[in-house]
This record gives C-alpha cells, sequence and structure tokens, in this order.
C-alpha cells in the first residue's frame, strides 16, 4: 500500500520534518542504547575489579593469620590456639563462598574449592590429640602449596577482569564503528530526503512566483496552474480568479477607449471643419487677429486628433487586430512633412527644428512611421524650453535604418526612464503646451516600433541636454513577410 502525499502545505512540511528527523531520532536512541550498555557494563566491571581485588588481599590475609596459629600451636600445643585456628578456617571458608559468584564466571571453582578442602585438611590433622611434632610439622608444610594456590587463583581473577576489559574496549570500538557508519549514511540521506521535499514546496511556491510576475508584467491571457499541496492550489485557483478579472477589466478599457474616441472624432471633425472654413474665407474674409486665432484653433484641434489617434492606436495595439501595411517611401519627405503640420508650435515657442535626413528610400508601414515621428516630435515641444533646439537625425545602415531625435529640455529623470513607455505613465515634470498628454504617446511608438521587429531606446548622451531617443527598424526582410509581424 502506497503512503499517500500529505494535501496541505503544513502536512507536508510536518511528514518532511519526520523523515528527515527520524533517521536522525533513531541513531540518537541506537547510540544512547549501547553507551548506556558500555556505561552498565563499565560499572559492573569496576566493581568486580574492586571486589577481587579486596577477595585477593583478605583471602591472602585470611589464610596468613590462619598459618600462624597453626604455628603457634605447633608450638604451645593449647586447646585456645586450636579454637582460634577452627574459627579461622570457617572465616576462609565464608570468604571463599563469598568469591563464589566472581570465581565461577572466571571457571577457577575448582581451584577455590582446592583451596578450602587444603585448608580444611591441615587443620583437621592438627586437630589430631595424637598427632606427633613430626606430623604436626608435616601438617605445617602444606601452608605452602596453599600461599600458590591462592596466589594462582588471584591471578586467573586478575585475568578474567583484563580479559572483560578488553571486551569491553571492543564493544566500545564497534559502537563506534556503527556510529561513524550510521553518520556517514544519514548525512547524505538526510541531505536527499531534506533536497526532495524542498522540492516538493519549491516548485508550487516558484509557480506562483512566475504567475504573480506574469501578471505584474500584464501577461494575462495564459492560464494559471499550481499543482502542489491544496492550500497552494487554492492561492492557484485565487490567482486565476484574478486573472480572469483583470483581463475582463482590461479588456474594458480597451473597449471604452475605442468607443471614447470614436465619440470624440466627430464633434472634433466638426470643430476642425468649421476652422478650416473660416481660414479658408468660406463665410467671409478674417482680419489679422481673427486669423491667429482661427489658426491657435486648428492647431489645437490638430493636436486633440492626433491624441485620439494615440488613444485608437493604443486601443488597436492591445487588441492585436492591426496589420502592418509596408511600401517604400522616402523618409526625407515624411520626416519635412510632419515638421510642417508642428510649424505653429514651433513658431510659437520660438524652438528650431535642425534636420539632419538623409534622403533615402525605407521600406516601412508609412502611416505607422508617421506616427512615430509626429508623436516624438510632439513630445519634443512639450518639454523644449522657449528658443531651444530640436534634432532630428536619420540615416541607412546595413540592414536597417535608424532615427534620433534629441533636444535641449530638462530630459528624463534616471529614476523615471525605465517606465516611460508604459501605457498612461506620466513624469513628474511640467509639459508645455496648451493641451495637455495623455502619456501614451511613447506607448503608441514603442508598439509601432515592435510591429516592424525594430527598437527603441533611450539614450544617455552627451550631445543633447534633453532627451535623446534612437530607433532602430530592420529592413532585410521580405515585404510579404512584414505585412503579417504585428499578427505574429
Amino acid at each position: 500500500m502506497f503512503l499517500r502525499r500529505p494535501r496541505s502545505l503544513n502536512g507536508l512540511i510536518l511528514v518532511g520534518f519526520a523523515f528527515v528527523a527520524l533517521p536522525l531520532l533513531l541513531a540518537v536512541i541506537w547510540a544512547l542504547v549501547n553507551l548506556d550498555r558500555v556505561a552498565e557494563k563499565s560499572e559492573r566491571l569496576v566493581i568486580i575489579g574492586v571486589s577481587a581485588a579486596e577477595n585477593n588481599r583478605r583471602l591472602q590475609e585470611q589464610l596468613g593469620t590462619l598459618e600462624r596459629v597453626a604455628r603457634q600451636y605447633q608450638v604451645l600445643r593449647n586447646p585456645e590456639s586450636l579454637q582460634i585456628m577452627l574459627e579461622d578456617l570457617d572465616s576462609l571458608q565464608q570468604q571463599l563462598e563469598e568469591m563464589g559468584p566472581l570465581v565461577a564466571e572466571a571457571d577457577a571453582t575448582a581451584l577455590a574449592d582446592s583451596i578450602g578442602r587444603g585448608a580444611r585438611t591441615i587443620i583437621t590433622t592438627m586437630s589430631n590429640p595424637d598427632i606427633d611434632d613430626e606430623q604436626l610439622a608435616a601438617a605445617i608444610e602444606r601452608f605452602e602449596p596453599m600461599h600458590q594456590r591462592v596466589e594462582s587463583l588471584t591471578g586467573i581473577l586478575s585475568a578474567y577482569v583484563d580479559t572483560e576489559l578488553s571486551t569491553l574496549q571492543e564493544a566500545a570500538r564497534d559502537a563506534q564503528r556503527i556510529s561513524a557508519w550510521q553518520v556517514a549514511l544519514l548525512v547524505p540521506g538526510t541531505l536527499v530526503l531534506a533536497l526532495i521535499f524542498t522540492f516538493l514546496v519549491a516548485r508550487p511556491i516558484s509557480q506562483i512566483d512566475h504567475a504573480i510576475h506574469q501578471l505584474g508584467e500584464s501577461g494575462f491571457s495564459k492560464p494559471i496552474h499550481i499543482r502542489g499541496p491544496s492550500d497552494l492550489e487554492r492561492l492557484g485557483r485565487q490567482l486565476e480568479w484574478l486573472r480572469s478579472r483583470l483581463l475582463e477589466l482590461a479588456q474594458e478599457k480597451n473597449k471604452f477607449l475605442r468607443h471614447m474616441s470614436h465619440e470624440l472624432k466627430t464633434p472634433l471633425a466638426n470643430i476642425r471643419e468649421g476652422t478650416e472654413l473660416l481660414l479658408d474665407g468660406s463665410v467671409g474674409d478674417l482680419e489679422e487677429p481673427q486669423r491667429e486665432v482661427a489658426d491657435i484653433l486648428r492647431m489645437n484641434g490638430l493636436k486633440l486628433q492626433q491624441l485620439i489617434e494615440n488613444l485608437l492606436s493604443f486601443s488597436a495595439w492591445q487588441t492585436k487586430s492591426e496589420v502592418l501595411t509596408l511600401n517604400d517611401f522616402p523618409l526625407r519627405a515624411q520626416v519635412i512633412s510632419v515638421a510642417k503640420s508642428h510649424r505653429l508650435a514651433l513658431k510659437a515657442a520660438n524652438i528650431q527644428l535642425k534636420l539632419e535626413v538623409e534622403d533615402i528610400i525605407v521600406n516601412a508601414d508609412q502611416d505607422k512611421i508617421r506616427t512615430v515621428l509626429d508623436n516624438l516630435l510632439s513630445n519634443a515641444i512639450k518639454f523644449t524650453p522657449r528658443g531651444g533646439l530640436i534634432t532630428v537625425r536619420a540615416n541607412r545602415l546595413p540592414s536597417s535604418f535608424v532615427l534620433e531625435f534629441g533636444d535641449t529640455g530638462p530630459g528624463i529623470p534616471e529614476e523615471e526612464s525605465p517606465r516611460i513607455f508604459e501605457a498612461f505613465f506620466q513624469g513628474r515634470r511640467e509639459q508645455g503646451g496648451q493641451v495637455g498628454g495623455t502619456g501614451i504617446g511613447l506607448s503608441v511608438v514603442l508598439e509601432c516600433i515592435q510591429a516592424h521587429d525594430g527598437s527603441v531606446e533611450l539614450v544617455d548622451s552627451e550631445e543633447f541636454s534633453g532627451a535623446h531617443f534612437r530607433i532602430h527598424i530592420p529592413q532585410n526582410r521580405g515585404v510579404t513577410n512584414q505585412k503579417l509581424a504585428a499578427n505574429g
């Protein structure tokens, strides 16, 4: 039966901790049990060693005392000495009985019994009232072999203690080796388990991080799927709901922009038509002050029309519904045409326009390039102070053509430069002109250039004190392939 993976993040963390900690806990328990066993054996061996030494000493003393009393009895033949010998014999026998368990472990029971029997035989012989001096001396001489037996017993017990000590040391070394092998196996095993459970937790978290980054980049088209613990999957479903809502809001925004722009174009067209009729003299000749006012109305009507066109273009790029219509056209003529449409604004601000445009034929969407030129020039006019200078350059490279716009305005603050191509972003610096911008001019420029697979960048240049834009548009593709580039 396979164990099911925990569904919650907390459960997964707890199970991971258990799998990682359990082998370590078992190893610690095993080490503690072995340590306790070794400690117990050590304590027992210490007791045995001390007891063996003490018992051997007392056995030697009692045998020596028994021999001294026997020699006194040999000289005095008094009943008191005989009684003392019998008491000492009982003490010796009792001592041998106390040593019985240790003697049995050392496999020296026979030797200990022979010591007891020998001592009893000597005392029994000497207790005979009819024993003569020669027999008594012979009995006393038998104490010498008894001392040798006691020394042999002492040696056997000491050897037994040494053997037990060696066994204990070997057991300790075995436990140490086993613990070392356990550590050597547990460390990589624990690391592998930790990595596995880290991956199980980190993968859905990484997916959530990627999904949030995707939402932050306005990537609302790709669904969000989070696989992992149930609580993280629930968070993924909430992010998917948020993505759907943001997508709906983006679609509603684009729909609003299209409708609003179309609604504005109709009254604006009437205003422009009425202005043109006034300037053409269709309703009568205008005096010079009246003509200046009509020119101002015409110029601001054109600006409003450009703003509306930008809104429509932005909405179209957002829905990716426009295609490129490529054709060959002279770039210099297009730049001059755009410059003429801004001549009144340039004149009103006393701004000088410097054109350094090569007379080259380019292949691109002429309307989109005009939109780019118009937006960049309009943007430069807004931020260039009175009496300033705007420079427009264009030249061909082996595989592209380059457009450059530079002005003598205040420039773009460094902290705002990463966001200048965002839709509806407007910097803190005050704009000039009678009609404020919507903040989508540079966004439309970016969309137009990217549709051509080109690039636009803000250049950090010492040549111009203000903003300096540089555009590269490739020229190495076929016309047929380019027409569908924006839909690709």
